[in-house]
C-alpha cells in the first residue's frame, strides 16, 4: 500500500521502571544451572540482552496503554474528537472479551464516533495497526487515529523459570527453546497517525508492505488464548530453522519494500529491525545487505518486548537524535506465523511523549522479588 498524505504526527512511550538482569534471572535458575551444570553469563551471551523490564504485580494491559495513548494525544497537540480510531494491538490483553481497545478508548476520553476494536499478530500488531489506521486516513475515512499496545512479561518470565527448575527430566537439548521467553520484556508504547493537514510536518508514512509465508506458523508457539494471563513458556519446535525461515521471509518482504518504494539499499538512512537479539540482527540486517552501523536497537535493554519492540525502538532512536528531518527510515518488522510487515518512512518533527530516555542511561538492575 501506497499512502500520500498519512502523517506520524506523535509517539507515547512508556517502559517500567522495574529492571530485571540476565545475571539475576540466571541466579534464580540456580537449582537448573547447576543440575545441568550450565555456565554463568549464558542468557545474555545468546542473546545481547542485559536487561528486560517488568510491570508491577497487578499490572493490567489497559493501564499503560491509556497512559501512552494520552501522551501521543497530548504530544500531537490534537483534541480527542479528531481520533476517528483506536486499535489495541498487542499480544496481551485484559481479558477475551470484550475488546481490551474499549477500555483504553473509555480511559483516553475518545468521542463516540470512533472506530474501536482490538488487532493481534504476535510481534507484528502494532505495525498491522498503523497500515490499517493508513488505509483508513488514505480514504478519508478517518483523520485520525491510535494504535497502541502493551506488552507485560512478567508472569511469563515467572512460570518459564518455575518450570525450568521444576522439571528434573530436563536436559541441556530441552531447554533452547523455552529460554527464548526469558528474553522477554514489558512496554507500551501509541503511535498517533493523521492526515498531513493536521500535522504537515510530521513523520510522512510513504509506503506498508506483507509477506506471508505460513507454512512455518508451527514453529514458535505459545500456549493456549489466555490473553497474557497465564501465558507459559513458548516452546519452539527448532529454534534455528524458526531464525532461518524468518530471516528468509524478511529478505523477500524487503525486496516488495524497495520494489514499492523506489528506494535503493544505500539511500536508507536508518533502519529499524525486530529486536529480537544479537545473533538474530546481524544475520538478518547481513541478508537484506544493510549495515548495523545504521540500525538502531533497544534490546539490549529492553529485550523483546513483542509488537511494542520495533515501535518503541522507533521512538527511542527519535528521541536519542538517531533520526533527522528528511532520513528514509526503514522499519524491518518479523512475526511468528511467519509473517513480515515492514514501512517506508520519511522523518518529520514526530514528538515522543513519555519515559523511553529512561534506558539510555539504564540502572543497574534491581534484585528480582523471590
Amino acid at each position: 500500500m501506497k499512502f500520500e498524505n498519512v502523517r506520524l504526527a506523535a509517539i507515547g512511550a512508556l517502559v517500567p521502571d522495574e529492571v530485571w538482569s540476565s545475571d539475576e534471572i540466571e541466579h534464580r535458575l540456580e537449582p537448573l544451572y547447576q543440575r545441568l551444570k550450565l555456565p554463568e553469563g549464558r542468557l545474555e551471551l545468546m542473546s545481547g540482552i542485559a536487561q528486560r523490564r517488568v510491570w508491577p504485580v497487578g499490572t493490567v494491559p489497559s493501564g499503560p496503554s491509556i497512559q501512552a495513548g494520552k501522551q501521543a494525544l497530548a504530544a500531537a497537540g490534537l483534541p480527542a474528537e479528531s481520533i476517528g480510531c483506536l486499535i489495541h494491538a498487542s499480544v496481551c490483553r485484559d481479558f477475551l472479551e470484550p475488546a481490551t481497545a474499549s477500555r483504553v478508548h473509555h480511559g483516553i476520553g475518545l468521542s463516540s464516533n470512533c472506530w474501536v476494536y482490538d488487532v493481534s499478530n504476535a510481534c507484528l500488531g502494532l505495525i498491522n495497526g498503523a497500515i490499517q489506521i493508513a488505509m483508513m486516513i488514505q480514504s478519508g475515512a478517518i483523520d485520525a487515529g491510535i494504535v497502541v499496545g502493551t506488552e507485560n512479561s512478567r508472569m511469563l518470565l515467572e512460570s518459564t523459570i518455575q518450570s525450568l527448575n521444576g522439571d528434573t527430566t530436563l536436559r541441556r537439548k530441552d531447554i533452547k527453546g523455552a529460554f527464548a521467553s526469558l528474553t522477554i520484556g514489558s512496554g507500551s508504547c501509541a503511535w498517533l497517525l493523521a492526515h498531513e493537514r493536521l500535522a504537515p510536518e510530521a513523520t510522512c508514512i510513504d509506503v506498508g508492505i506483507a509477506e506471508a509465508r505460513t507454512r512455518f506458523h508451527d514453529l514458535c508457539v505459545s500456549d493456549s488464548d489466555s490473553a497474557g494471563a497465564s501465558m507459559q513458556p513458548l516452546m519452539e519446535t527448532d529454534s534455528e530453522q524458526l531464525m532461518a525461515e524468518g530471516i528468509a521471509t524478511g529478505v523477500a518482504a524487503f525486496e516488495k519494500l524497495l520494489a514499492e518504494s523506489g528506494w535503493t539499499r544505500d539511500a536508507i538512512d536508518r533502519t529499524v529491525c525486530h529486536q529480537v537479539g544479537t545473533r538474530h540482527r546481524v544475520a538478518m540486517l547481513q541478508s537484506m545487505g544493510l549495515s548495523t552501523e545504521r540500525d538502531s536497537v533497544s534490546f539490549p535493554q529492553l529485550g523483546n518486548t513483542g509488537s511494542v519492540a520495533l515501535p518503541l525502538t522507533v521512538a527511542s532512536a527519535a528521541d536519542q537524535g538517531d533520526l533527522s528531518g528528511g532520513d528514509r527510515v526503514a522499519m524491518l518488522g518479523i512475526g511468528s506465523g511467519i509473517n513480515s510487515v515492514m514501512l517506508a518512512a520519511r522523518w518529520g518533527q514526530t514528538p515522543v511523549a513519555g519515559n523511553i530516555k529512561a534506558i539510555q542511561n539504564a540502572p543497574l538492575a534491581l534484585k528480582i522479588p523471590s
